[in-house]
């Protein structure tokens, strides 16, 4: 009998973020759904454990020397930069005995923007390699920018507690300096280290894009021009193939709840996998949420003052949705027709929630000191005012629009 020839295998290098994990794992099962055999090269920081989804794909751990608190001790920008320069090496030999067991298999490597040493070992082993973008393609713009054209000419602005901050970018309206996605508590100078070879495309073949062209045709083309590259939108990847991927147990005892509550009633909040809150402004707003007279669920993981992005479709009684603007959190709001109140701490949430309020025009932003007023009106603009319902027939608009991309 015939043998049946070998499935192409593709190699990938997530992100230890839930919000980076995600979306690269779903990749992984719609790659795994057209033929290819998957192989996930992960660090001792992912702390990802495998569920049923992904029976027939093998996992392996990047050998490196950093420590356990090396997060905690580094800050997130510089725990990158050491975890580049730790894993550029044993990644080299990891692919290395992959290819002696599979040399004729091995399609290309896909990793994370933010994992760059991937393309190294690609390049050693003259396999191609793709950058895998799980931000919008206008945070890439972004990062692409802040280095290209402003260089240190933007880090005065952003070091200024007022003034140009609240000016727009001329060249990318109706962004400010103040929205380029920079993290909070962290340095310029590693911001821009990071950056400088996050946009760096090397020898990689190909930029893929957890977005859809209909939310940032304009952003797209710019990077398709700059980068002189192939920039597919492949987004988004969640309405494509689902993945069970939360690094946190689920519980899911507010269900009971929520299915007794009437459609399109209820306000969800959810503020993001890692951003801290301040206590006082969570009081503000359990106070404010409280004025507004409106049902709401607030998921909040314990130990920390955040929430954690769902990893549930959003329910047909959600109204309204507020979030820290993650992307994974923007895209699936959006695809469900959801409005959003707008409350980004840093990174590319301000991006999005720029956008959000802008451009798409389905999202309230809230800046600035939060008191329990301030909540209060932005709940009842949402839920309760015609300007909320605007929103919605333009978010329902939008769902539509997005259901008509992915279908292509």
């Amino acid at each position: 009998m015939e043998e049946k020839p070998a499935r192409r295998r593709v190699v990938l290098v997530p992100v230890s973020a839930q919000g980076h994990i995600s979306p690269m794992m779903q990749l992984a099962k719609t790659l795994h759904s057209k033929g290819f055999s998957i192989t996930v090269y992960q660090t001792k920081f992912t702390y990802f454990s495998p569920s049923d989804d992904f029976t027939d794909f093998q996992f392996f751990t990047i050998p490196e020397s950093l420590p356990e608190s090396a997060f905690e001790d580094l800050g997130a920008l510089n725990f990158l930069l050491k975890l580049n320069k730790e894993c550029q090496v044993s990644f080299k030999d990891c692919l290395g005995q992959l290819l002696l067991q599979q040399s004729k298999e091995i399609s290309c490597v896909i990793y994370d923007e933010f994992l760059y040493f991937a393309e190294a070992a690609a390049k050693e082993f003259k396999l191609p390699s793709v950058i895998f973008s799980t931000t919008s393609a206008t945070a890439f713009v972004c990062r692409y920018v802040f280095n290209k054209v402003y260089g240190n000419n933007v880090m005065a602005p952003l070091e200024e507690p007022k003034g140009q901050q609240d000016e727009l970018l001329t060249e990318f309206p109706p962004l400010r300096y103040k929205d380029f996605p920079v993290l909070r508590f962290e340095s310029l100078e590693s911001t821009m280290e990071l950056y400088r070879n996050t946009v760096d495309k090397r020898t990689a073949s190909s930029v893929i894009i957890n977005t859809a062209n209909c939310l940032e045709s304009a952003s797209l083309s710019f990077l398709q021009k700059q980068l002189e590259i192939p920039v597919y939108p492949i987004g988004p990847l969640h309405m494509v193939a689902s993945a069970s991927t939360s690094l946190l147990e689920e519980n899911k005892s507010c269900i009971e709840w929520l299915n007794k509550q009437k459609v399109n009633s209820v306000i969800y909040i959810s503020l993001g996998s890692y951003a801290l809150t301040e206590i006082n402004e969570v009081m503000e707003t359990a106070s404010g949420l409280a004025a507004s007279n409106q049902h709401f669920l607030w998921v909040i993981r314990p130990g920390s003052i955040p929430g954690s992005e769902w990893t549930e479709s959003l329910s047909e009684e959600f109204r309204g949705f507020w979030s820290h603007c993650g992307w994974n959190s923007t895209l699936e709001s959006i695809s469900e027709g959801v409005p959003m109140i707008c409350r980004p701490i840093s990174g590319d949430q301000m991006v999005n929630a720029r956008y959000l309020e802008c451009v798409w025009k389905t999202g309230i932003q809230v800046e600035g000191y939060l008191d329990r007023g301030a909540v209060e009106r932005a709940v009842k603009r949402l839920m309760v005012d015609e300007e909320g319902e605007e929103m919605r027939r333009r978010a329902v608009t939008l769902k539509e629009e997005l259901r008509a991309f992915v279908r292509t």
